[in-house]
């Protein structure tokens, strides 16, 4: 008798396949890890390096000593959440921190629900939040780095925490902008302290497109997150502008447009439905502003994606995708 295959469903019959995906978002990764290389040297390197091979190593040794199976690091996902999971630790970080964060991503958040495709949390954010409660110290320094071709950069406090620091000590936003030296048209393509995935605005934008142009994933969810946060932004600022920042700032700034663009739009954790993912998207944005104008952290995108994928099995159920075959 021969063995029936059973997976998670949906079932979809498409030319695509798991490498394929993997490998578009890896190659819209590749501008935006090239510019973290440029901004924060050998350093970073050494970090992403670490980063994806320890989940790739992961992932291969659990599918074939626990879980007995065949192994699946050629679907290339573990490279992904590997390249991720590094582009939201600072480059400062020692390079054992990235295995521990593998261990967490790979071993907890992927592995043990039974691998790609029944994963509930995006397996690089939970790394990642792992690695701030745990390690709060080596996540939340910034030191000036030289870049790998001794390219400059600012250096002290992220923009967000520099807004969020002098916000306490009675200063206002005007004033933390015009001495931080943070304008807007400098954010969009150069470095102002930060991960790596907040080297570049532009890099990780030029990413997206072609994301949408190969149509590997839609516009819904991110462009939800942006406007969200925009007109969240828009009102706070309206009320008050010496005591909450405007829009383009907190488009702009912090791991925004990485977790809107490449980790929010995961296929195994976001809903299945357009407007599922609209209102998916304007959680995460909501959340991002709470997080960000009255939370304890002066970012709060990583938790706010988690806590909407721990959502999605009820959006899911509230917004049915039309059922193929019918009008």
């Amino acid at each position: 008798m021969e063995k029936l295959i059973v997976s998670p469903n949906p079932h979809i019959h498409s030319k695509d396949t798991t490498r394929s995906l993997m490998l578009d978002v890896i190659i819209a990764l590749c501008p935006a890890v090239l510019m973290s290389f440029v901004f924060y040297g050998w350093q970073e390197i050494l970090l992403m390096a670490v980063s994806v091979g320890s989940c790739l190593l992961l992932e291969w040794a659990i599918t074939k000593f626990l879980l007995k199976k065949r192994s699946t690091i050629g679907d290339l996902s573990a490279v992904v959440t590997g390249i991720l999971l590094a582009m939201n630790v600072p480059y400062t970080a020692p390079w054992w921190i990235m295995i521990v964060g593998a261990v967490v991503a790979i071993g907890i958040a992927k592995m043990s629900f039974g691998g790609i495709g029944q994963n509930i949390w995006n397996p690089a954010l939970v790394g990642r939040v792992f690695l701030l409660v745990s390690f709060p110290t080596y996540m939340t320094s910034w030191k000036e780095p030289h870049g790998l071709f001794g390219a400059d950069a600012i250096s002290g406090a992220t923009p967000l925490g520099a807004i969020k620091e002098g916000l306490l000590q009675g200063a206002s936003v005007q004033d933390i902008m015009a001495s931080g030296g943070y304008d807007y048209g400098i954010m969009l393509y150069a470095n102002l302290g930060g991960s790596a995935g907040e080297a570049c605005a532009i890099a990780l934008l030029l990413g997206f497109v072609y994301l949408l142009i190969r149509k590997v994933i839609k516009p819904w969810i991110t462009l939800s997150i942006f406007a969200t946060v925009a007109l969240t932004a828009l009102i706070f600022w309206g009320i008050n502008p010496e005591r909450f920042t405007g829009p383009v700032f907190n488009l702009l700034t912090g791991g925004l447009i990485l977790g809107a663009c490449f980790m929010a739009t995961d296929y195994v954790s976001s809903p299945m439905s357009v407007w599922g993912g609209v209102v998916f998207g304007v959680g995460i944005g909501f959340i991002t502003m709470m997080i960000r104008y009255f939370g304890a952290y002066p970012e709060g995108v990583s938790f706010a994606i988690l806590i909407m994928n721990s959502v999605v099995p009820l959006l899911n159920r509230w917004f049915h995708q039309k059922k193929f075959g019918r009008k």
